[in-house]
């Protein structure tokens, strides 16, 4: 069995416009390679090399997002926000300080821009509470506890 990913609507998007991306870059790459064959031994090739690394990153890369595009499941927005699950916007308090993630799947997981994967020590600590719950998130500098103070 396949496994799901877990991926927003703009998740989604974001990587169908990555795999065209990809895609518009066959042919220059292919192009690349011709060009390179023609300067004679392959072994000592160093365009040839370079074009043939770049071809077989991209063509991984491709394979990577077309296996996750065909095995998606969209996320939805949470109804009625009693509890913290996947797709939850969850804002947190501690000393006055106040930080907001979004619990969202591995693969479109971006802890710096306050996206957190739902399996991330972040994301399990968040999984299951509700507003007024006390949180500990431990990260490598520190351990804090917070209050969640909205789920949307």
């Amino acid at each position: 069995m396949n496994k799901q990913f877990h991926l927003t609507k703009e998740g989604v998007e974001e990587l169908k416009t990555e795999l065209d991306e990809l895609l518009a870059r066959r042919t220059p790459i292919a192009e690349r390679i011709k060009t390179a064959r023609e300067f004679g031994d392959l072994s000592e090739n160093a365009e040839y090399s370079s074009a043939r690394q770049e071809q077989e990153q991209v063509e991984s890369r491709i394979t990577e997002v077309e296996h996750i595009l065909q095995n998606v499941e969209i996320i939805k927005k949470p109804r009625g926000d009693a509890k913290v699950q996947l797709g939850s916007t969850v804002k947190l308090r501690n000393d006055g300080k106040t930080k907001q993630f979004t619990v969202v799947g591995t693969v479109e997981a971006d802890p710096l821009n306050g996206k957190v994967s739902d399996e991330s020590p972040i994301g399990r600590a968040l999984i299951g509470k509700t507003v007024g719950d006390k949180v500990e998130i431990k990260t490598p500098a520190e351990t804090a506890t917070y209050k969640i103070t909205d789920i949307s």
